[in-house]
C-alpha cells in the first residue's frame, strides 16, 4: 500500500513539475527569463547526476565539468561546421581568422548531425567508464578521488585554452542555427528550453528508477559499509561505476543543451569553478534526495544572477562561505531538514497514539 501511495505521489510530482515548467512558465516568463531559466536547468540536469554519484554513492565528484564541457564541445563543434556551410565555407569562422584551412581530423565526424547526438550521448559515458575502470577498480576512493576529478577538470580546461583549432581561451560562439532552425526566432528558443526541460524530467524520472531499485540500495550499501558488501561476494567497484558513468551521461547532455541556449562554451565553463560550482548546488538542495540536488542548483544559479550583477567581485566569497556553512552544519541540505522535521513530528506522535491505545483498552 505505501509503495503504491509513493508511486503516486511521484506522478502527480512529475505532473506538477510538467505543468510548470511546459505551461506556467512560457505564461509568466519573458523571452529572456525564460532562456534564463533554461541556462538553470542545464545546472540542473547535471546536479541530478552528482546527487546520485555524491548522495547515494558517497563520491565526491569534483570534476563533472569535464563531462560538461565534452558534450557542450561536441554540439559547439557540429553547430559551427552547420553556419560554415551556410556561408559556403570550409571551415568556421574562427578558423579562418587564425589561419586554418582544412577542418581538423577530430572535427570531421561533427559534420553529421547522428554522429553528433551518437557522441553526445556515448562520448562522456565511455571516458567516465575509462575513468571509472582505472580508478574504482584500484579501490581510489575519498579525498584521493575527489583531488584526482578535480585535477582531470582543471587539466581539461588547459588543454582547451592551448587549443587554436577549439577557440583557445574565447571558446565557441556566435551560432546561427540548432539542427537547421534559426536560434535568433523567439519560437525556437522556446523550443529548446522545452527541450531542456523535457530532459530534466526524464533524467529525474532514471535516477528516481535508479535510487529505489536494488541497485540503489547496494549503492548505498557502498557507500555507508564497502567493506561488508564486498565480502558479501559484490564489487563494490562495479557498483560505483554505474552511477559514476550515468552521472557522466547526464553532464554530457546537459552541455550539449547549454550551448544553443546561451550561445557560447568555453574553458571557463569546464574547469574547476564551475564543477565546484554544481557541487554546491547540490549541497545546498540535498545530495542525498531526489528532487534536493535539481532545487538547489535552480536556487544557487538564480542568486549567481541576481546577486552576481550588485555584488560581482563578493558573489565568489558568498559563494564559498554558504558552501562551508551548510556542509559544516547541515549536511544533509535544506531537503534534509524538512526530512529531519517530519521525523521528529512523527517521533513526538508516538507517545500520544500508544497512550490513546492503552485508554481504548481500559475502557
Amino acid at each position: 500500500m505505501s509503495e503504491f501511495i509513493a508511486k503516486r505521489g511521484a506522478l502527480l510530482g512529475f505532473a506538477l513539475a510538467a505543468i510548470l515548467l511546459f505551461a506556467v512558465a512560457p505564461a509568466v516568463l519573458s523571452d529572456f527569463r525564460l532562456n534564463l531559466l533554461g541556462k538553470f536547468i542545464c545546472y540542473a540536469i547535471v546536479a541530478v547526476g552528482i546527487g546520485l554519484a555524491w548522495g547515494r554513492g558517497g563520491m565526491l565528484t569534483l570534476g563533472q565539468g569535464v563531462f560538461f564541457g565534452i558534450g557542450a564541445y561536441i554540439m559547439a563543434m557540429h553547430l559551427k561546421i552547420s553556419d560554415a556551410d551556410l556561408r559556403g565555407d570550409d571551415v568556421p569562422d574562427f578558423m579562418s581568422i587564425a589561419g586554418i584551412r582544412e577542418l581538423p581530423s577530430y572535427w570531421v565526424p561533427f559534420t553529421s548531425p547522428i554522429s553528433t547526438i551518437l557522441g553526445i550521448l556515448f562520448v562522456p559515458a565511455l571516458v567516465a567508464l575509462v575513468l571509472g575502470l582505472g580508478v574504482f577498480k584500484r579501490r581510489v576512493k575519498g579525498a584521493y578521488f575527489a583531488i584526482l576529478s578535480q585535477a582531470l577538470a582543471a587539466a581539461f580546461a588547459i588543454l582547451l585554452i592551448g587549443q587554436q583549432s577549439t577557440g583557445g581561451s574565447n571558446g565557441l560562439n556566435r551560432f546561427r542555427t540548432f539542427f537547421g532552425f534559426n536560434l535568433n526566432d523567439p519560437a525556437n528558443k522556446q523550443m529548446l528550453f522545452f527541450i531542456a526541460a523535457g530532459v530534466l524530467l526524464a533524467v529525474v524520472a532514471i535516477t528516481r528508477q535508479l535510487m529505489y531499485s536494488r541497485y540503489g540500495e547496494l549503492l548505498v550499501a557502498v557507500r555507508d559499509q564497502e567493506e561488508r558488501v564486498r565480502f558479501l561476494g559484490y564489487d563494490p567497484a562495479n557498483v560505483k561505476i554505474v552511477a559514476y558513468v550515468a552521472a557522466a551521461f547526464f553532464a554530457g547532455l546537459a552541455g550539449a543543451l547549454f550551448v544553443p541556449i546561451v550561445g557560447i562554451i568555453s574553458p571557463n565553463d569546464v574547469g574547476i569553478v564551475p564543477s565546484i560550482a554544481f557541487l554546491i548546488g547540490v549541497a545546498i538542495g540535498g545530495r542525498t534526495t531526489l528532487l534536493g540536488p535539481v532545487l538547489g542548483a535552480l536556487g544557487v544559479a538564480w542568486a549567481q544572477t541576481t546577486l552576481s550583477e550588485q555584488f560581482p567581485s563578493g558573489w565568489t566569497y558568498a559563494q564559498g562561505l554558504l558552501f562551508v556553512v551548510v556542509v559544516g552544519f547541515f549536511p544533509a541540505g535544506i531537503a534534509g531538514l524538512f526530512a529531519l522535521r517530519k521525523r521528529k513530528q512523527d517521533t513526538e506522535s508516538v507517545p500520544e497514539s500508544s497512550a490513546e491505545q492503552e485508554k481504548e483498552l481500559a475502557r
